[in-house]
C-alpha cells in the first residue's frame, strides 16, 4: 500500500457508496478502489487534476466522475462512513496532558538597563521647549 492509499477496512466502508459496481445497471467501473485512491491522492496532495499520475488513469475522467459522485451526496455518506466514533466519553485533564519539560523555568528576573538607556536617560532633552507664546491660554 503507498502512502496516499486508503486501508483495507477503509475501503470495506467506502466500497458500497460508490457507482459502478457489478450490481448497479450502467457501465461497470474498471476499478473503483483505484478511482477513490486517486481522490485521495488529489485530497492530500493539493495538486491539480491535470498531475494526477497516470497509474490513477486520465485525469479528465476522473475529474468529471468526482463532480458527478459530489452531485449526487456520495462524497457527505463516504465521510460520514469513514468518521471516528464519537469521543464525547473522553476526559481529558492536568494528570493525563503533561507540560513540555522546558515549560517549568524558573521565574524571570527584571531586565537590567542597557549602557544605552542609562546614558540616554542621563543626557538632556534634544528637543527645543515650547515657547510661552504657545504655552499661555488664548484669551
Amino acid at each position: 500500500m503507498r502512502r496516499h492509499e486508503i486501508t483495507a477496512p477503509q475501503w470495506v466502508a467506502i466500497a458500497p457508496l460508490l457507482s459502478g459496481k457489478v450490481a448497479d445497471c450502467g457501465v461497470t467501473a474498471k476499478d473503483n478502489r483505484l478511482f477513490f485512491n486517486a481522490i485521495v491522492w488529489i485530497m492530500r496532495t493539493g495538486c491539480p487534476w491535470a498531475d494526477l499520475p497516470e497509474r490513477f488513469g486520465k485525469h479528465n475522467s476522473v475529474c468529471k466522475r468526482f463532480h458527478r459522485l459530489a452531485q449526487k451526496g456520495v462524497w457527505e455518506r463516504a465521510f460520514e462512513a469513514l468518521q471516528a466514533p464519537e469521543l464525547d466519553w473522553v476526559m481529558l485533564d492536568s494528570t493525563v496532558v503533561r507540560a513540555h519539560q522546558h515549560s517549568a523555568g524558573q521565574k524571570k528576573a527584571p531586565p537590567t538597563p542597557s549602557a544605552w538607556a542609562a546614558a540616554g536617560a542621563a543626557s538632556a532633552p534634544k528637543s527645543t521647549p515650547a515657547s510661552s507664546r504657545w504655552a499661555t491660554p488664548c484669551a
